[in-house]
């Protein structure tokens, strides 16, 4: 278990920071004891031989077992998040919870079935990716599969739902943008949300266009901000980096984020009519690794059908089948 820093938390509820991959490093884990003695853990983080043994000195730490744990509830599907759930399930019997949406996606990326690793190198073919770099990509996410091996057995969390943990009543708040069917947690009596990837305190959460997923994800994602943004929060605890109180706040900086990023491309291509690759390259540069340009590229691809959607740009394809942008 590693540490970047001791920070206060409430009684009777834990952090611990997960090892990930860079640029992040580390994802919060939340370990809440439970009125019956027992715990939940919110979001164990990504399988790997790290991690696992990283769980195992964490629960010695605390005085606990993988036998004390009583739920696993999950904010969303991606890795980094859902990873260890199947393999903590395994060893301690406790029911994994996450929304049916958040499980559907899991299914599509990383169940016995999926074709991600064809269908989206693809279509940021389409899109004007070089050859070169889907290639990458393909590869890129084969490797996501050992992180997320074995996928849990799923108990559903509808939205609206109330759960009991770390001695206190929350009720799950389901939005889509970063991830279809995203649970956040709100204690109205103590003011407290835990928000996964929903709002994070310093960086912007991910919004991504992916074949087969949400066909409007930056719009799901602006709504569910306008919704969390009008609830009371005192505290918030995030998936990366640390707990912060300015929750209403962030929310009105990332609606306002998005707005201006939305504008920039809006103005790109006003001058230069322009395929998704080229606009990513003008947003965040040429020299990203792979993890990171799946993101720019998706977080683009988002963005421009947003621009769609509010009847800015249009969308036209050539004889090839590639697609290019242009002012409407």
């Amino acid at each position: 278990m590693k540490r970047t820093e001791a920070i206060s938390m409430p009684e009777g509820m834990h952090r611990l920071q997960i090892t990930m991959s860079f640029p992040l490093r580390w994802v919060n884990s939340y370990v809440l004891h439970d009125a019956d003695g027992r715990i939940t853990v919110v979001d164990p983080g990504p399988r790997n031989q790290g991690t696992e043994q990283e769980w195992q000195e964490a629960l010695t730490n605390l005085g606990l077992s993988f036998h004390d744990i009583g739920q696993i509830v999950l904010t969303h599907h991606h890795p980094d998040h859902l990873g260890l759930s199947g393999w903590m399930q395994q060893k301690s019997g406790a029911p994994v919870r996450m929304s049916a949406r958040s499980r559907q996606e899991a299914d599509y990326m990383w169940g016995p079935s999926a074709t991600i690793d064809v269908v989206l190198p693809e279509y940021y073919r389409q899109h004007g990716m070089p050859d070169e770099k889907t290639i990458q990509i393909a590869e890129h996410m084969k490797g996501f599969v050992s992180q997320i091996t074995p996928l849990p057995d799923v108990t559903f969390i509808e939205d609206g739902e109330w759960l009991d943990m770390g001695g206190k009543r929350w009720v799950a708040i389901e939005t889509g943008g970063h991830a279809p069917g995203h649970l956040s947690f709100y204690s109205p009596e103590s003011r407290e949300m835990l928000c996964g990837d929903a709002v994070l305190p310093q960086i912007s959460p991910n919004i991504s266009l992916q074949p087969g997923s949400d066909d409007q994800p930056l719009l799901s994602y602006l709504q569910g901000l306008q919704r969390l943004g009008s609830l009371d929060i005192e505290k918030a605890y995030p998936g990366h980096r640390n707990p912060f109180s300015h929750f209403t706040d962030r929310t009105s900086h990332l609606l306002a984020h998005h707005e201006e990023r939305l504008q920039k491309m809006d103005e790109h291509i006003t001058q230069h009519p322009s395929n998704g690759y080229d606009v990513c390259v003008s947003l965040f540069g040429d020299r990203l690794g792979t993890h990171q340009l799946r993101f720019a590229m998706s977080e683009t691809l988002a963005h421009l059908q947003e621009l769609i959607r509010r009847g800015q740009i249009t969308q036209e394809q050539r004889a090839d089948g590639s697609f290019f942008f242009k002012k409407a």
